[in-house]
C-alpha cells in the first residue's frame, strides 16, 4: 500500500482515492479510510525526511534551500491531505443524513429493530437538542459511529443548523489526528510497515476510548 501510495504523492489521484473511500465508509464501516488516510500521511513524511536528509549531506547553501523548499512542499501536501480527508468526511455525513431524512420511515424501522442503535439515537437527539454535540465529535472515531450519528440525525429530522457545525468539527478533529498520526511516525520512524502499524493501532485505541464514552451514559442512566 505505501509503495502504491507513494506513487501517487503529489498528485490529484491521492486525494480522489482517499475522498471516495471516506465518503463511501460512512454506508459501508469496514472500509480502511482511516488506514488510507495514515498511509498517504506517512508516505509524505517520508518524502519530507530524505529531503531534510538529503539536506544535510549536501555542503552547498542553494541545495540546502532547495531541499527545504522541497521539504516545505511535502508539508503543504500534508495540510491539503487534512483539508481533504475532513471535507470527505463532511460530504459523507451529509449524504447519509439527507438519505435518512428523506427515507425516513424506512431508516426509523430498521434503527427500531436494535436497541443500540435506537438509544444511541435517542442520546444523539438529546445531546443536539442541548447544544451539546460532542457525541457526534466522539462518535467520529468510534467503529460506525459515524453511520449511526449520521443516519440518526436524517431521521429524528434535527436541522442542518443543529448538525453540520458538529460534522465539520468531528469531520476536522478526525482528519487532524489521523493525518499526525501518519506524519509524525513516518518523520520520526520512516516510511516502514511499522510505522504505519503503530499508528493505526494509536487510531484504533482512540476509536475504543470513543466508543466507551458514547456508552457510558447509557450504563448511567440504566442505574
Amino acid at each position: 500500500m505505501l509503495e502504491s501510495l507513494g506513487s501517487l504523492s503529489g498528485t490529484p489521484w491521492l486525494y480522489v482515492i482517499v475522498s471516495l473511500s471516506i465518503l463511501l465508509d460512512v454506508f459501508v464501516p469496514i472500509l480502511p479510510s482511516g488506514v488510507l488516510v495514515i498511509a498517504a500521511a506517512t508516505t509524505a513524511a517520508g518524502t519530507t525526511a530524505a529531503g531534510t536528509t538529503a539536506a544535510g549531506t549536501t555542503a552547498g547553501d542553494a541545495v540546502e534551500m532547495a531541499s527545504s523548499v522541497h521539504g516545505g512542499t511535502h508539508l503543504a501536501e500534508v495540510i491539503s491531505l487534512v483539508v481533504c480527508a475532513a471535507t470527505a468526511s463532511v460530504l459523507g455525513d451529509m449524504v447519509a443524513y439527507r438519505l435518512a431524512w428523506r427515507g425516513g420511515d424506512r431508516f426509523d424501522r430498521a434503527i427500531s429493530r436494535s436497541r443500540r442503535l435506537t438509544a444511541a439515537q435517542e442520546r444523539l437527539g438529546a445531546a443536539l437538542t442541548r447544544g451539546g454535540g460532542g457525541l457526534v465529535v466522539l462518535a467520529r472515531f468510534a467503529p460506525a459511529g459515524r453511520s449511526v450519528v449520521s443516519l440518526g440525525a436524517g431521521v429524528a429530522h434535527r436541522t442542518v443548523r443543529e448538525f453540520l457545525p458538529w460534522s465539520a468539527l468531528a469531520g476536522l478533529a478526525w482528519a487532524a489526528y489521523s493525518v499526525s498520526l501518519g506524519y509524525f511516525g513516518g518523520h520520526w520512524l520512516g516510511t516502514s510497515w511499522m510505522s504505519t502499524a503503530l499508528s493505526v493501532v494509536a487510531l484504533f485505541a482512540a476509536g475504543s476510548a470513543a466508543a466507551y464514552l458514547v456508552r457510558r451514559p447509557q450504563r448511567h442512566t440504566a442505574h
